[in-house]
């Protein structure tokens, strides 16, 4: 795979933007429902997570800008192609495709979006994001490498 002018500062920048977004979910997630749906909670994971999601697909898209020669700009064509070559392993692109399915529901479809929904993905599903950061830090570490 060629890869030409990778934007390390724009990957690094939102990686560390995912990692804090993160960090601050995770300190929702810590909480009884009951005191996750007071005051402005639930409003401020969703506005955490729906940017943390835009902060993943930037990433891909600029990686698959860098390889592919085109730009692709749907989330579950990028999630996919992203595990097609190789960037994250295939289990980490399916994650991916069904987070691309969520951040599309958090813009279009916001008003089906519940506080309950947000406080069970807060409770069981921050670790896919963890987990894309790492195995992008890992494709970063590799590419450093090999130039």
């Amino acid at each position: 795979m060629v890869i030409s002018n990778l934007n390390m500062k724009l990957i690094q920048d939102r990686l560390g933007f995912i990692n804090e977004s993160v960090a601050k979910l995770r300190k929702l997630s810590y909480l009884e429902e009951k005191d996750f749906m007071k005051d402005d909670r639930p409003a401020v994971a969703e506005s955490y997570l729906r940017r943390s999601l835009e902060a993943i697909f930037d990433i891909g898209r600029h990686l698959l800008a860098k390889t592919a020669g085109k730009g692709i700009v749907e989330y579950k064509e990028i999630a996919s192609a992203l595990g097609q070559r190789g960037f994250i392993t295939k289990e980490q692109a399916e994650r991916l495709r069904l987070m691309a399915g969520y951040r599309n529901r958090l813009v279009h479809f916001y008003h089906d979006v519940t506080d309950n929904k947000l406080y069970l993905i807060l409770k069981n599903n921050l670790s896919d994001m963890e987990n894309f950061v790492i195995e992008i830090k890992t494709f970063i570490e590799k590419y450093r490498q090999r130039t």
